[in-house]
């Protein structure tokens, strides 16, 4: 688990997301398996129906109530990246995913698009727990307790959004 919110604000050239790290002492593989395979998610954060190869998948989050959503994989290369919409129309949530191996470590990069940075106050506490679950669920440990990252919402809604590149040119 983590000890404090981790995500931090990034602009793109789509808009602005929230960016979220994780390191993991795995092969790039395994980790994708994780992140792209129905087996992977169900251990930490949802199941999905359908076929991905084709771009007709639905997700439901592993929680109490939650709804199946359509996804829209926009752009999938195995084991490196992908980039998702999940929901539809402006409630879709637009998600990056990237992957990079070294030494038999796994860097994991993950960027949700925001609305607006006020946003943040809720879209990162949801991360930090979901990630922290992801962990987790790989090193075979106990499952952290949604209630812990109430707190982190107060440090979202405080982040500074950077300067655009372009606007420090100026």
């Amino acid at each position: 688990m983590t000890a404090r919110p981790t995500g931090r604000f990034a602009h793109r050239e789509d808009g602005l997301y929230l960016m979220f790290d994780r390191l993991f002492t795995s092969p790039i593989d395994d980790v994708w398996a994780s992140l792209s395979r129905a087996g992977g998610l169900a251990g930490w954060i949802g199941t999905f129906t359908g076929s991905p190869e084709t771009g007709a998948v639905k997700f439901r989050l592993d929680e109490q109530g939650a709804e199946w959503e359509y996804v829209s994989i926009h752009h999938c290369v195995p084991p490196k990246r992908f980039t998702v919409d999940i929901g539809e129309g402006d409630a879709a949530r637009h998600l990056i995913l990237h992957l990079v191996d070294s030494a038999g470590l796994t860097t994991l990069t993950f960027g949700q698009r925001l609305h607006s940075a006020a946003d943040a106050a809720v879209v990162g506490a949801h991360w930090d727990y979901y990630f922290d679950r992801l962990v987790a669920a790989r090193e075979g440990k106990p499952m952290p307790h949604r209630a812990h990252y109430a707190h982190y919402a107060e440090h979202y809604s405080e982040l500074i959004v950077p300067r655009k590149a372009s606007e420090q040119a100026h």
